[in-house]
Parts: structure tokens; C-alpha cells; sequence
């Protein structure tokens, strides 16, 4: 991402592949990061935890994020938080891409 103002169209960042998961770093700052992801459908992440808060939006699709045991099913334009050191995981329900905003301070 340029240092410069650019209009950014979520929907044509990232394309799907199939059996993948793909991501796009948009932004890289000592503060936190926001990374575009997709998911094709059946893929996901392992349950794990990072020392860092987290929001996470949904641009399109439905996935289903689980946070400390707790399953959320979530679809186009929900987004929810995830707390620092708490483990969580997701699961693709269809294909769906999701915006990941982490704050490190």
C-alpha cells in the first residue's frame, strides 16, 4: 500500500482460489496491521491465540469464528471483535472474505 491517499474497492482486492486461503496485506504499521483475507469454502484456521485485539469485518460470504469455545456464524457486512490471548478459530460455511484489523498498542 502507497504512503498516498487510494480509493480501495474490497470486492476486486482478492480473488478466491480454490482450496486456499489467500490474504493481502493492505496495511503494515508498528500499531496494528489490516489484512485482507478469502476463503474458499470448507477451509479455515486452527484454533489459536495472538497478544493482540482483533477485528474482524466480513465482506461477503458466511463463516462461522469460534472465541473461547463460543461459535459465532457471521455473514456479509457483520464484523465482531476478538479479545487479545483468547483462542479462537474459523470454518468457511461458503466462501466468504473477511477484513482482519489487529491492534498491537
Amino acid at each position: 500500500m502507497s504512503e498516498n491517499p487510494e480509493i480501495l474497492d474490497l470486492d476486486s482486492l482478492l480473488d478466491y482460489q480454490e482450496g486456499a486461503v489467500v490474504s493481502r496485506m493492505l496495511l503494515n504499521k508498528k500499531i496494528g496491521t489490516v489484512t485482507l483475507f478469502s476463503f474458499d469454502k470448507g477451509e479455515g484456521l486452527s484454533e489459536h491465540t495472538t497478544p493482540f485485539d482483533a477485528l474482524v469485518y466480513i465482506v461477503e460470504g458466511k463463516v462461522e469464528i469460534i472465541i473461547s469455545k463460543k461459535p459465532y456464524i457471521l455473514e456479509k457486512g457483520q464484523m465482531i471483535t476478538m479479545p487479545a490471548n483468547d483462542p479462537h478459530a474459523l470454518n468457511a460455511l461458503e466462501r466468504f472474505k473477511m477484513m482482519l484489523i489487529m491492534v498491537k498498542a
